[in-house]
């Protein structure tokens, strides 16, 4: 059964960069990967949408430059003599806002992982994870995202931090990608505790003895920080271990939105060099 990626790109070089990681990361699976680009005239999609009507010369100009872009990335797979039989491209180019498409594409295709560069065209230098990696990370709930920062190396994870408070009730299926990945790339998970407090309570310990059970035929243990704030001590973990990959459950919040949108995944670092796994919980 074939694997089936998503691979949205804006023809940068951080989302070529995404596109070749994820190559890297399936390059043992059988996987049908969507390249997608998604097209507009200007940068703001409702003046596309009110100057862009469909058959008018600013449309067509914008669908040609998709298009021949996306020839173009599936001509350098050629060139970079990237010939494994296991792996099959389908191009498509969409007008319509992007994240709207990327989470339409995953519904119609069934998608299993959305892979994609942390910034595109119009990066800035301020932030890691431009706005739209920020709400595929936040508002594809039905899919897992690794986002890929363009100084990530491209070699497999053999180290995945996974940081966790111990206070929510993790069930395996939403850790399946998490272990199936670690499975087989032959990694460590790091589960990374940031303490507030001295001891952990019955709750805690509970969950705690569950990641034990769901992690038990892989390789991981058990880390602690305290006094420090959650992005800092992320950073400052992976740094020292030269961690390979983090790993998040999205958790969403009713009256806070979602973990996302706060410091968790924003903060994390103005020079990022490791991918992140974005998973979601399986209640909303």
């Amino acid at each position: 059964m074939k694997r089936k990626i998503l691979l949205p790109t804006d023809f940068s070089k951080n989302a070529w960069h995404a596109i070749t990681y994820a190559l890297e990361l399936y390059k043992n699976d059988h996987c049908h990967f969507y390249i997608l680009n998604v097209y507009s005239a200007t940068s703001n999609f409702l003046d596309s949408i009110l100057n862009m009507e469909p058959g008018s010369e600013l449309h067509k100009t914008a669908k040609l430059k998709s298009e021949n872009g996306l020839a173009k990335v599936l001509d350098i797979l050629a060139f970079k003599d990237h010939d494994n039989p296991k792996h099959h491209f389908e191009t498509i180019s969409k007008f319509n806002n992007v994240v709207e498409s990327i989470i339409n594409i995953v519904e119609e295709k069934d998608v299993e992982m959305i892979v994609m560069g942390t910034q595109g065209e119009t990066a800035s230098n301020k932030k890691v994870f431009g706005g739209v990696a920020i709400n595929v990370m936040e508002k594809a709930r039905n899919c897992p995202v690794i986002v890929v920062p363009e100084l990530a190396k491209h070699n497999l994870p053999k180290e995945i931090v996974f940081p966790t408070s111990f206070k929510t009730h993790l069930k395996r299926k939403e850790l399946n990608y998490l272990i199936e990945l670690a499975q087989k790339c032959e990694a460590a998970i790091r589960v990374l505790h940031i303490a507030i407090e001295d001891t952990l309570s019955e709750k805690q310990l509970n969950n705690k003895q569950l990641l034990e059970e769901y992690f038990e035929n892989i390789e991981y243990t058990f880390h602690t920080l305290s006094h420090m704030d959650i992005p800092t001590a992320i950073n400052c973990f992976v740094e020292s271990r030269e961690s390979d990959m983090v790993a998040f459950i999205n958790k969403k919040h009713a009256f806070f939105g979602s973990m996302l949108t706060q410091a968790l995944v924003k903060e994390i670092g103005t020079d990022s060099k490791v991918p992140i796994l974005v998973m979601h919980d399986l209640r909303n």
